[in-house]
């Protein structure tokens, strides 16, 4: 259990908010979260990359040369991997890079990241209705009266879209927006800080509590 100071639009303390989650035990932690980003990962290679081998590659039918008396070494085939233009040995190939994670073990391994980022998480009040149109400098004032330097980067976690803020927040470069029940392991871990709000917060609690 982590207690989070809950702070207003102004960035002054209004309150406390509890996390609670069920984590992984100290010993199998840092395992378990480190499997669950690999494959977040890997997951998401394309797996497209492609080199063409000797026999894939145009031309090479001919022998550059005869055999012998000429002085040179022996050659078959100017498509050779030993000569430019020729093909490429044990290059890469089309390949599915995906790995299987039991989904439990993914759950334990984002609610144990999660819990783990506590002395980074700011827990602010719903705060959508202090947006009345788009305004990127007024989301910025409020993360810097939140106590968030503006050169860290910020996860900013919503319990549901809200249009003022996306447009307000989708060109900050060091700003990432996402939504509670879909959270992923990689941008949990890869924040420096994580700002969320009380319904974010317990939406996360009834989604991720098993």
């Amino acid at each position: 259990m982590v207690d989070c100071i809950v702070r207003n639009w102004q960035g002054e303390e209004v309150g406390q908010a509890t996390l609670e989650l069920k984590v992984a035990k100290e010993d199998s932690a840092s395992h378990i979260v480190h499997r669950a980003l690999v494959r977040q990962k890997a997951n998401a290679r394309q797996g497209t990359a492609s080199t063409k081998t000797r026999a894939e590659v145009r031309g090479g039918g001919r022998k550059p040369w005869r055999q012998k008396g000429t002085g040179r070494a022996r050659a078959g085939s100017n498509r050779s991997p030993l000569w430019r233009g020729g093909g490429v040995i044990f290059g890469p190939k089309p390949r599915d890079y995906s790995l299987k994670m039991n989904r439990k073990e993914r759950r334990l391994a984002l609610r144990t990241a999660l819990q783990s980022r506590s002395e980074d998480l700011i827990v602010v009040e719903d705060f959508a209705d202090q947006l009345t149109r788009p305004k990127t400098k007024d989301l910025l004032e409020a993360i810097a009266r939140w106590g968030i330097d503006p050169n860290q980067k910020v996860l900013l976690i919503l319990p549901q879209p809200e249009q003022q803020v996306y447009l307000s927040a989708r060109n900050v470069p060091s700003l990432k927006l996402i939504y509670a029940n879909s959270l992923n392991i990689y941008d949990v871990l890869e924040a420096d800080k994580i700002v969320t709000t009380n319904t974010a917060l317990a939406t996360i609690q009834e989604v991720y509590s098993d």
